[in-house]
């Protein structure tokens, strides 16, 4: 039969359905007769002198020494298969010599591989195979325990096929039933016959038969003899070995598990039930795991799926209601200390075709597919959902069990078309688990959290859906942390996950918790735990604070869950949530096993077998790369490669220092199997590189490309904290917090919000699940407190700091009421409140800092203009004449004028160049002039031929910038005098200086340069230069500066950096002005991190400089303050880099600070329009002023933000569309006038208040006092009003709701009043047509202003409850009533008294108390005395917490009250309570003990709620071992042990109950010191006088009876600090020890007495007497001695003493 098309193209396409044992056999065959073909070629040759015999011998040598082989490894199988292999036909032929040998040593090598716990050694020399072993494996028992892998990779005996080729095996497309029964059991035949080997014997004699035959007739009698000789020696040797090594193994009463009854394959329809049986045998009993496509089924996570028994042995996996998705390969897996064997059943569940499920429309189905709509009513039927009893914002603790519920009304009702039910996490569906589950009861649907984790929280949504027809409703579930088991723990991470999982490695990520316990968290710990067990062990030694970590050495085939624990200072964290289970598989293989099946609708399987390959050395692995690196791992991936054969490879990974080339062996034991790898044990901060090599059974393959160097350290980094929180009111319990996201954040995970009640200093977690936007709704607030709010990032790196703390807010509902944002995610986006005139803050940024490019103003690669220019002395300027030219800003710029071969380039390589202005500059200038006054070179040419202009002066103050040591970098300052015109460029001149005698000029530049500094290259090192510099104009070329003092070309090495250059002032008032100026050439040997400014008077001395600023910052333009009117200054800039301040600029010219008369500013101005121009005006403009605009003190290029408008001697810097990326300092200079300049700061203040100030110019608008607001009147009434300014009698108003004008009538009550602007409606009541928005227009002449108020779904139906309450107040004062609910207060007995107020009270009214909703029985009927009831609750404590209720009722109605003794209010109360018993302790108290002096004092009775701390002069107190505290009862004592002179002073006790502290003071020193002291020594000797007395420890009889005649021998134990003295009396007489009587004493130890030969003299009372300084201790005995004839002598039996009691002797 032809293989399918989707199968063809894969090398392993039947890996799947192919039966592993059949595979497995079919494997061994193949290897099995390539082996025995070359033992067939090997022997021959290798006993050639034995030709006759060679061929027998080798077959039958072989098979011998495999058999013992085999014998050895697996002792039981040792006989059967000798004794197969001697029924071939003959006796076993071998020299006489070499074959004892050869078996001596095959024992030898056997014995020395199972000592080191090896499967099996080898085949002996003859069969010895040399394929590379990829790793040691375990010592198997038996054979028949491989697992498939390794039998498919384990050559065994050699077995005859019994058929090959292609065999394909189908059911359900020709076959009937009983073919294919009858198939399976001839296949389980042919199977069982291999497996056991028979028939081998058959075919081997057919096969050699002929020559053993000839060999008989060869062979004499003697050979024969003595080969049966040597067998028999062999035999014995061997089993003299076996049983040696079997006395030495206990193990061998243990064995591996083997399978009696293996489960069998099954075929079933859908609906059915199948049961899966096997049998199992084993010591110590297998525990047997079902898989399902190699993952362990789970009966926990499928209840009344899946039923697993085991009992004697006999293991069964049963199969409720089979459905299509349950077609599969089942594996029992058996495994014990011996080793794991597996069986495989296939189960194929098949469906009927056209088959139609009706148990979807049946009641309670949940799963009804979204686009199965069809209704007895149509497609196009029209469902109304009203969600009614709906779940609010709730509040979980981790570990409990929470439930969301909601009943769901639909109209019209159809009985056989139900709901489908979905509920959402967050958006994302929520499928049933063990975790969540979901019921649907037809009218309510809940879903049960059964153990709320913090993965858990977020946004539930419940959708009902009907067809093309749904509605839902959604609510905020918050779960807070649970207790931990260590005070001060952190909380647990949460949402472990498994990322790429494969054979033996997975990756475990997870979120840190937001709680840390109050001590940062110093890392994780990551636990593992095979699926099926319940051990758990942790994967890291020490805590990693990446909240990824790769987990290694996994074993493939086996599925694991996870956990991880966070780690403080205080301890360890409970674990969290666990991962879902993961399998250790090549993720092929994983996502095959989730496929279906090639064939699903009829369950086809294929059965085939590849054809075998010869072994081939696999290639390089592809694409290795670094996917993840920090501090502690590096995780290396790649793929495998294209050549490697049918068999599965493994991996070497090798690592090196980059920039060498000694790689060695990361994994040097055990190679991978993954292609993934994670290395650990790294030098953090070096460079590695890395390869991988493949191997397998045919070699090691060639290594793969090296990675690039790789760094060890964390390259994802902590993310910066959020900024610009802005707290919104929302409702009475929620406010809602936006911030701007962290900048530069990579791989963010989310953020954390946490509040605090202002002065509190305590901050709480608003959410325990990060969440990803910039905007959250924090619940469960105190109404009327104010409380700030902070914000923190997380990644994977961790936590970042926290923003900065909000401003405080008072928690109360916006106006108009809130909407919650969180609740209504349609309106993401929209106004909190119920109006939508806003205005979004979000997204400003201060006004960026000028950056001046340095290296784009001395670009030293632009190609030179040939013309000539007149240089100084009048003549014409030659290229040709250039030697030493360009201008290049740093030594990082000159590495780019060595050529290829790294050598400098020659003069001739680029002889002429020079620096041009940076285009962005030269466009500006450009747009700028062109706009203000197109340029006239004809009336330039006219008014130079008139003599108009004049050619400028010489530059000045010429100075070094940067010297190399063969380049130099100038600079100098701007002719004082410019000539009348622009200075077109520079030319410099430079001469060399030899024994103080200078040379000749020579040009430096051909074409003239326009900034004021250049780069000479080609200068000879260490060589003296002076320099000259002449500018030029359209005058012409002006004369040269004087010679420039001497400069000596050679390295700068200094550290800092060099001085700034082009300095400048502008902006000159009377106490300030701004100077700019560029920044250094030669930065040093680090970046240039800031300036300082320094200023001096001008007629100040040298040491007068002093710095205006006094943190380096890195504008480079300054604003300096302060200065006098009139002064004369002068300024210089210093840069400053790692390494310190460099040398200081040159000083700029003089300056006054004044005022100039006629001086004017830049404003600012807004039209009619609403148009937002910057406007500057000049009158002191000559004919070539130009205005220069610029922004942040750089030229404006980008006309697309301003467009500049001049017109005469005014200039306007018009804003298209103002904005933020328009902040900064725009200022503007006015050319060829004396320093005219100006400039304006826009902020984000100021642009707020311009774009207010055009939105008000172009459209005007009614001012308002206030919005549209609604709220409540008496029974119920609804009133909207909003109020203006002011109001003309002509204003109108109009009224509108959902865009249609409503009027005055009997529903709409409607006025307004010209006169205070107040405009108002009232609604007697809302009903449910009212939802919608209500908009009041008004218009007064041309202004015009309208405010609207939104009110639908649950504003609205807020709104309408509040309106339906205020009626319901009324109607419930009617009757009994709370005129103040229920409260508590605390009784100075510490007691708690909750009371109430009540009104309209008679005398049948009745009073009940509740206490979580049971009844509290009062013994005493209330009086209503003064209208109060109260219940007062004695000792009360944690156990009293909970939800108090009061019912008034009579026959006018009911009222009732409610106390919520829960969380923040029960700690406001149990503080109270705490302050009450913290003024009701006593004062301190001394008293001494043995131990030392304790501090105490009593109060009413204690909680553990209260805070005790103790103070030794007010120095807090740290407990040790000597220095404890602690409460015994109502005492709370300090005991201080073993008290010094240091203890002395005063001692404070303080009582904290959770807000203020209460202190109890003794002064312990002086006399008071002395007394307690005292007494405490006296108390101590006491002790030690009792602790080291003599004294009898035990060991004497009270009674002992004994026989005349017989030995008495007593021991006891004696103790004493000194060793106390011992004696011994009889009958109250000293006793001496003789030979009769022998006493004996051990000093401190032990007394002995022996009695000889006891007789009836010896009867009598004995006493053993103790002693020494400390006191003395008697211990009495009685012996009593018998004759037999006589019976026992009469001796009165004493009362029992010390000692232990003996029976008689």
């Amino acid at each position: 039969m032809s293989l399918p098309f989707y199968q063809r193209h894969h090398q392993h396409f039947d890996r799947a359905y192919r039966h592993k044992e059949l595979e497995s056999t079919l494997s061994q065959y193949q290897r099995e007769e390539k082996r025995k073909s070359a033992i067939y070629t090997h022997g021959s040759t290798a006993y050639s002198k034995e030709a006759a015999l060679a061929y027998h011998h080798d077959q039958q040598s072989a098979a011998s020494s495999h058999e013992l082989a085999e014998s050895y490894a697996h002792e039981s199988a040792a006989h059967s298969k000798r004794s197969s292999a001697l029924s071939l036909g003959s006796e076993l032929i071998s020299k006489k010599a070499e074959a004892y040998h050869h078996g001596s040593e095959l024992v030898n090598k056997k014995a020395e591989a199972y000592r080191l716990g090896y499967e099996t050694y080898s085949r002996g020399k003859m069969l010895e195979d040399y394929s590379f072993k990829l790793s040691p494996k375990a010592k198997r028992a038996k054979q028949s325990i491989l697992s498939e892998e390794e039998k498919e990779n384990t050559a065994i005996e050699y077995v005859v096929p019994i058929f090959r080729g292609r065999q394909t095996h189908i059911s359900g497309i020709t076959d009937t039933e009983e073919e294919r029964i009858k198939e399976s059991a001839a296949y389980i035949a042919r199977r069982n016959l291999m497996a056991a080997g028979e028939g081998i014997t058959a075919t081997r004699k057919e096969t050699s038969s002929s020559v053993q035959e000839e060999t008989h007739q060869k062979k004499s009698r003697k050979i024969a003899i003595q080969e049966t000789a040597e067998e028999m020696v062999l035999k014995k040797t061997l089993s003299d070995k076996i049983e040696f090594h079997r006395k030495l193994n206990e193990d061998q009463l243990l064995h591996a598990p083997e399978f009696v009854i293996k489960p069998r394959s099954h075929t079933i329809w859908e609906k059915q039930n199948v049961k899966l049986h096997c049998t199992v045998t084993g010591w110590p009993e297998p525990r047997v795991t079902w898989y399902k496509n190699h993952v362990p089924i789970n009966v926990h996570i499928n209840p009344g799926k899946y039923a697993i028994e085991s009992r004697y042995g006999m293991h069964s996996l049963e199969i409720n209601k089979c459905d299509f998705e349950d077609t599969a390969q089942y594996r029992a897996s058996a495994m014990n200390v011996k080793g794991e064997l597996s069986a495989y059943a296939s189960l194929v569940v098949k469906r009927y075709k056209s088959e139609f499920d009706e148990s979807c429309f049946h009641a309670g189905t949940v799963t009804l597919p979204l686009s199965f709509g069809v209704t007895p009513h149509g497609y196009a039927s029209k469902f109304e959902i009203h969600f009614i009893d709906k779940f609010e914002v709730s509040f979980g603790r981790e570990g409990e069990t929470m439930s969301l519920g909601c009943s769901v009304i639909i109209h019209p009702e159809i009985k056989r078309f139900q709901p489908e039910i979905q509920w959402y996490r967050n958006g994302v569906l929520i499928s049933p688990s063990k975790w969540v589950q979901t019921h649907w009861s037809g009218e309510r649907a809940t879903l049960t959290l059964t153990h709320a984790n913090k993965e858990d929280e977020g946004l539930y949504t419940l959708r009902v859906v009907m067809g093309d027809y749904y509605d839902q409703y959604s609510a905020y579930v918050f779960v807070r942390d649970a207790d931990a088991d260590i005070p001060g723990a952190p909380g647990s991470p949460l949402d472990v996950k498994c990322l790429d999982a494969n054979k033996d490695y997975v990756i475990i990520s997870w979120k840190q918790p937001a709680v840390d316990g109050g001590s940062p968290i110093l890392g994780y710990f990551i636990d593992k735990c095979e699926v099926g067990t319940t051990h758990w062990s942790q994967c890291n030694e020490t805590p990693v604070k990446f909240a990824r970590f790769p987990v290694t050495g996994l074993i493939e085939g086996r599925s694991y869950i996870f956990r991880v624990r966070a780690v403080n200072n205080a301890g360890v964290s409970i674990p969290s949530r666990i991962s879902d289970p993961v399998a250790a598989l090549d993720p092929a293989d994983r996502a095959r096993l989730r496929s279906h099946p090639s064939a699903p609708w009829t369950g086809q399987i294929i059965v085939t077998e590849e054809e075998p390959t010869e072994g081939i050395v696999p290639g390089p692995p592809l694409d290795l790369h670094v996917t993840e690196a920090t501090k502690n791992y590096i995780v290396l991936s790649w793929k495998p490669p294209f050549e490697r054969g049918h068999e599965g490879v493994m991996y070497f990974v090798e690592k090196c220092v980059a920039g060498t080339e000694n790689w060695q062996r990361v994994n040097t034991e055990i190679p991978v199997k993954s292609p993934r790898f994670a290395l650990f044990d790294l030098a953090e901060g070096k460079s590695y590189q890395f390869r991988v090599r493949c191997c397998n059974s045919a070699g090691i393959g060639e290594p793969s490309e090296a990675t690039e160097a790789t760094v060890v350290r964390d390259k994802l980094d902590i993310p910066s904290p959020p900024s610009h929180l802005i707290p919104v009111r929302n409702t009475d319990t929620s406010v809602v917090v936006t911030w701007t996201e962290s900048k530069d954040a990579k791989e963010l995970i989310g953020y954390y919000v946490e509040a605090s009640k202002v002065g509190s200093g305590h901050w709480e977690p608003c959410n325990n699940n990060p969440v990803k936007g910039t905007r959250f709704t924090c619940h469960g607030l105190t109404t009327g407190d104010h409380y700030i709010f902070r914000v923190r990032a997380v990644n994977a790196a961790g936590l970042s700091e926290y923003s900065q703390e909000s401003e405080a807010i008072e928690v109360k509902a916006a106006i108009g009421g809130g909407l919650l944002h969180d609740v209504c995610p349609g309106l993401s986006g929209k106004a909190d409140g119920l109006t939508d005139h806003t205005a979004n803050w979000e997204g400003m940024h201060e006004s960026s800092q000028p950056i001046f490019d340095t290296d784009a103003l001395l670009k030293r690669n632009a190609k030179p203009n040939r013309q000539t220019v007149p240089d100084s002395s009048g003549k014409q300027r030659s290229p040709t004449d250039n030697k030493v030219s360009e201008k290049v800003p740093s030594p990082s710029s000159q590495k780019a004028a060595t050529d290829s071969s790294g050598k400098q380039r020659s003069p001739t390589d680029n002889k002429v160049s020079e620096k041009v202005p940076s285009p962005a500059s030269q466009k500006a200038a450009t747009k700028q002039a062109s706009k203000s006054r197109p340029e006239d070179r004809s009336a330039l040419q006219k008014m130079k031929k008139k003599g108009d202009i004049a050619p400028p002066s010489p530059p000045y103050d010429i100075t070094v910038l940067e010297s190399v040591h063969d380049s130099m970098v100038l600079g100098w300052k701007q002719p004082k005098t410019v000539g009348g015109a622009d200075i077109t460029g520079y030319y410099v001149n430079y001469r060399e200086v030899i024994g103080g005698k200078p040379g000749e000029w020579k040009e430096a530049n051909i074409k003239a340069v326009s900034e004021r500094a250049y780069r000479l290259h080609d200068l000879k090192e260490n060589m003296t230069y002076q320099f000259q510099v002449a500018a030029a104009n359209l005058a012409g070329l002006g004369p040269p500066s004087p010679a420039s003092k001497s400069f000596k070309c050679e390295e700068w090495t200094i550290a800092v950096p060099g001085p700034p250059h082009d300095l400048s002032c502008s902006e000159v008032r009377k106490d300030s002005l701004v100077i700019l100026w560029k920044p250094p050439i030669y930065i040093g040997r680090s970046p240039v991190t800031g300036f300082y400014v320094d200023m001096k008077k001008i007629d100040a001395p040298e040491e007068h400089w002093r710095s205006v600023n006094e943190k380096a910052f890195a504008n480079k333009f300054f604003k300096i303050t302060g200065l006098k009117e009139g002064t004369s200054y002068v300024f210089r800039v210093r840069a400053v880099n790692q390494a310190g301040v460099g040398k200081p600029s040159d000083p700029t010219d003089p300056v006054i600070a004044e005022t100039r008369p006629g001086t004017k500013e830049v404003v600012v101005e807004v039209d009619d329009n609403g148009v937002i121009s910057l406007n500057f005006e000049c009158d002191q403009m000559t004919a070539d002023s130009k205005f220069i605009w610029s922004k942040n003190y750089e030229p404006i290029d980008d006309d697309s933000r301003l467009a500049i408008d001049t017109k005469g001697g005014k200039s306007k810097a018009i804003f298209k569309d103002l904005s933020e990326d328009d902040l900064g300092i725009y200022s503007c200079t006015v050319t060829d006038t004396d320093g005219v300049s100006s400039s304006y700061t826009l902020d984000e203040e100021e642009m707020k208040r311009l774009l207010a100030l055009s939105h008000e110019h172009k459209f005007p608008v009614v001012p308002l006092k206030s919005e549209l607001a609604v709220e409540i009147l008496e029974k119920g009434q609804v009133r909207f009003w909003m109020q203006a300014e002011k109001l003309s009698p002509h204003g109108k108003v109009n009224f509108v709701f959902n865009d249609k004008e409503i009027v005055n009538g009997e529903k709409y009550k409607m006025k307004v009043d010209h006169t205070s602007g107040m405009i108002e409606m009232v609604m007697d009541r809302l009903e449910d047509v009212d939802e919608g928005t209500y908009t009041f227009q008004i218009q007064d002449g041309k202004a015009t202003n309208q405010s609207s108020l939104v009110l639908i779904g649950d504003v609205f139906q807020k709104l309408q409850k509040e309106a339906e309450f205020q009626r319901q107040e009324w109607f419930r004062k009617q009757g009994p009533h709370f005129v103040e609910y229920l409260g508590w207060e605390v009784t100075p007995e510490c007691n708690v008294l909750l009371k109430c107020k009540v009104a309209n009270i008679k005398k049948e009214t009745h009073i009940v108390w509740y206490k979580d909703e049971r009844e509290i029985m009062v013994d005493e009927e209330h009086d209503f005395k003064d209208g109060v009831c109260t219940l007062l609750i004695t000792e009360f404590s944690k156990k009293d917490a909970g939800i108090y209720e009061v019912i008034l009722k009579d026959d006018r109605g009911k009222d009732k009250s409610i106390l919520k003794l829960l969380d923040t209010a029960f700690a406001d109360l149990m503080t109270e309570v705490c302050k009450v018993i913290a003024l009701s302790a006593t004062e301190l108290k001394i008293q001494s003990t043995e131990e030392g002096i304790r501090l105490y004092s009593f109060v009413s009775y204690y909680l553990e709620d209260l805070r005790v701390s103790w103070s030794h002069n007010d120095v807090k107190m740290k407990y040790t071992e000597r220095v404890k505290t602690g409460v015994t009862g109502e005492q709370i004592w300090l005991q201080i042990n073993e008290p010094t002179p240091n203890d002395k002073g005063r001692y404070i006790l303080e009582l904290f109950d959770g807000k203020t502290g209460h202190t109890r003071t003794v002064d312990l020193s002086g006399q008071a010191f002395d007394e307690a002291f005292a007494e405490f020594q006296r108390l101590k000797a006491l002790a030690i006088a009792e602790k080291n007395r003599a004294r009898v420890l035990g060991g004497l009889p009270d009674v002992v009876t004994i026989q005349e005649g017989k030995a008495l021998n007593l021991t006891c134990s004696v103790w004493g600090n000194p060793a106390p003295e011992v004696s011994w009396l009889k009958n109250e007489k000293l006793l001496t020890g003789d030979d009769h009587t022998i006493l004996k004493y051990e000093p401190g130890k032990q007394a002995c007495f022996t009695i000889t030969a006891v007789s009836t003299a010896d009867s009598g009372r004995y006493s053993l007497i103790v002693k020494n300084q400390y006191g003395t201790e008697t211990s009495d005995l009685t012996i009593s001695v018998f004759i037999p004839e006589e019976g026992m002598t009469h001796v009165p039996l004493p009362d029992h003493g010390k000692g232990d009691k003996k029976k008689k002797a």
